[in-house]
């Protein structure tokens, strides 16, 4: 029988990061949780020893915050307790365009989609690269290969790295992938305030899908990940489209 292995999963408290924290569980993993309320970890932790008979970690932390982000590299660089599976999932957006934005919260949203999930890489690919074993799935977004303002541009730096992390470490035993979902079904555009009813119905994914997707995908190998065939049919024509069309529909505010 196999020892169970770890996974660390960020944003775990809800969304796809709740989803990614089930599904590997069920694979075996036992599991550290990541984000900033305590009370809604401990939450999923209780359902993931109730249902799938794993150990979890609970490990509040806030990744815009060097000591939350100290906190996590701690514990992914923990050699007597290896993480074989890391999960950057955080995220946040950002309801206005740039210039009406305040730059603190570009700098927060740029913290948490570049630079920590980084460190965090960088950090787990230590032990990962002795053990000549690991598996990295950065949550970027299918935006990547768009313009939508910083939020395109960060998640396209996720899906560059992503790619040529794979290709650097994965003849070393390390698969890195960058999971580039459309629309989905999560609390992510609920926090962030905005209107759903911009996107039709047709573009909006399942958090279980986009999860299954994104670790058969890594396990593949394969260094990005696109759910579905109509979002691998959008990022293929925004690929060849003029800039000004590959915008996406406007954001708004819920009424």
């Amino acid at each position: 029988m196999e020892t169970p292995t770890t996974a660390l999963v960020t944003g775990a408290t809800a969304g796809l990061g709740a989803e990614f924290a089930r599904q590997l569980a069920q694979e075996g993993h036992h599991m550290v949780l990541v984000a900033r309320d305590a009370a809604r970890l401990q939450q999923i932790a209780d359902e993931l020893e109730r249902d799938y008979s794993v150990s979890t970690e609970v490990l509040p932390a806030d990744l815009t915050d060097d000591a939350g982000v100290a906190a996590v590299v701690g514990r992914l660089t923990d050699a007597a307790r290896p993480v074989e599976v890391l999960v950057n999932n955080a995220g946040i957006g950002l309801l206005h365009s740039f210039e009406k934005n305040s730059l603190e919260d570009e700098k927060r949203h740029l913290r948490l989609h570049v630079q920590t999930p980084m460190e965090l890489c960088h950090a787990a690919l230590q032990g990962m690269l002795e053990r000549r074993s690991g598996r990295i799935i950065n949550v970027a977004s299918v935006s990547a290969f768009a313009n939508r303002g910083s939020y395109s541009a960060a998640k396209a730096w996720q899906v560059i790295f992503s790619r040529w992390a794979n290709l650097a470490y994965g003849p070393r035993g390390v698969h890195v992938t960058a999971l580039c979902p459309g629309f989905t079904h999560t609390e992510f555009h609920d926090r962030m305030g905005m209107d759903k009813s911009v996107a039709p119905h047709w573009m909006w994914l399942r958090a279980d899908w986009v999860v299954r997707d994104g670790l058969a995908d890594n396990a593949r190998g394969k260094g990005v990940s696109i759910p579905t065939k109509r979002y691998k049919l959008v990022a293929a024509i925004s690929r060849v489209l003029p800039a000004r069309f590959t915008s996406g529909p406007p954001r708004r505010p819920k009424q």
